[in-house]
């Protein structure tokens, strides 16, 4: 699904993003970035540090080369394996697997999530598949819902976000969420279901969407929640398979059906989607430093998968084309990114080694070890493996949020916003 950014190193950025932060304290705060950044390893997609997106980008980048029909480097393959932890969970990042993940480990929903959809995409990793769905399940919330860093210091208040995706997972793995109750026998989508905006939701155009969390006891629209959790209503993970239907997406139906739909609910959330698209071809969010919203690319990304996995390619043509447009300086170099463009592309029948003039695969294979079968262009390679470039380079972000947090700390959720990087 989108890729999102995985950004437990995003928490503070997250909630400016859409405008309102809840209360929450400051020492919800991510753990400190390390003074240096680990040594890449040679498995490992994109030269960023990876301490707070490792085992994300990774799964993006080995699950868009599978959908594509790309073999992916066997060396990629095992680096992502080799960060499951002895429980079943992954890690964002650690960078010694000699040792088994401790208290100091940032221990990961959404990336665990992301890795089970690309294991049960390349297939033959069963005992690891299982093994992190159990982890899964073992951590989900009395409400039936997910928290993106269970039992750790991000807090256990279930998120959209995390939820969605989870659920995405477990479906991608040949669970029912559906039937996956928690203790308290609720289940996913019962907590997912109560976060959508209903019909007595202002402004009107805002029914349908999602909200990350609750902020001061309201929800509001969150254009990347609202996309992961519409390819959650739909049963569908991020490797959309193109649809034989087109029709123009719709808003929420109102008055709302008596009984919870999560199927009705994604195509309420499409709805939202397609008309928040209508005015620039993209989706907006306000980063920090900044006093207006500007173009959102990774959310964008994110919306045209859902919109497509929906049936509504035509409702998202103007966001695709948007995206041919503006997004080869946002993704250059970045794994997750070219991935989910690659995704993108192939869910609404797109080629996506012709995207706006670039070969999003060759983008891709060149961010990491070649795929099998590949041939080496030394060029393509050098230029696919500058992260030096992009729009949104994780420790600008970083630094960005850490600084905004000084002032208005108490205000962070701490919660993450996932979204490409």
């Amino acid at each position: 699904m989108n890729v999102r950014r995985s950004a437990a190193a995003l928490a503070a950025s997250a909630v400016l993003c859409v405008g309102v932060a809840p209360a929450a304290l400051a020492d919800t705060a991510p753990p400190a970035s390390p003074s240096a950044p680990p040594v890449i390893p040679s498995g490992l997609y994109g030269k960023d540090d990876p301490t707070y997106d490792g085992v994300w980008r990774q799964s993006f980048a080995l699950l868009a080369q599978d959908t594509v029909g790309v073999k992916p480097a066997a060396q990629a393959v095992d680096w992502l394996v080799g960060q499951q932890c002895a429980n079943g969970s992954f890690p964002a990042f650690r960078a010694d697997t000699s040792k088994d993940c401790d208290a100091t480990a940032y221990i990961d929903s959404n990336a665990t999530a992301a890795a089970v959809q690309a294991l049960t995409a390349l297939g033959g990793h069963g005992e690891s598949v299982k093994k992190a769905v159990a982890w899964l399940k073992s951590v989900q919330n009395e409400d039936g819902g997910w928290t993106s860093n269970p039992g750790g210091a991000m807090g256990s208040d279930t998120d959209a976000n995390s939820t969605a995706i989870v659920i995405s997972a477990l479906t991608a793995a040949g669970e029912k969420p559906a039937e996956t109750k928690s203790k308290a026998g609720k289940t996913p989508y019962e907590a997912l279901l109560s976060f959508q905006l209903g019909c007595a939701a202002e402004p009107a155009t805002d029914r349908g969407a999602f909200a990350f969390q609750p902020a001061g006891g309201k929800l509001l629209a969150n254009g990347d929640a609202t996309a992961a959790a519409a390819l959650a209503g739909l049963g569908k993970g991020s490797a959309v398979v193109p649809s034989g239907t087109d029709t123009p997406a719709a808003a929420l139906t109102c008055p709302a059906a008596g009984t919870a739909d999560p199927a009705a609910a994604a195509q309420g959330a499409a709805g939202y989607l397609a008309e928040a698209l209508k005015k620039d071809g993209h989706l907006t969010a306000l980063t920090p430093g900044a006093d207006q919203p500007t173009a959102d690319t990774g959310n964008t990304v994110d919306a045209v998968i859902a919109l497509a996995a929906a049936g509504h390619k035509q409702s998202a043509a103007g966001a695709l084309e948007w995206l041919k447009a503006n997004s080869a300086e946002w993704s250059k170099g970045k794994p997750a990114a070219l991935g989910t463009l690659v995704l993108a592309a192939h869910a609404t029948g797109t080629d996506p080694k012709s995207f706006g003039g670039t070969d999003l695969v060759a983008a891709l294979n060149a961010t990491g070890p070649a795929p099998q079968g590949a041939d080496t262009d030394a060029t393509a390679v050098e230029n696919g493996k500058d992260g030096s470039s992009g729009s949104q380079n994780l420790w600008w972000i970083i630094g960005a949020g850490g600084a905004a947090g000084v002032g208005i700390g108490i205000l962070l959720s701490g919660r993450r916003k996932k979204n490409q990087l």
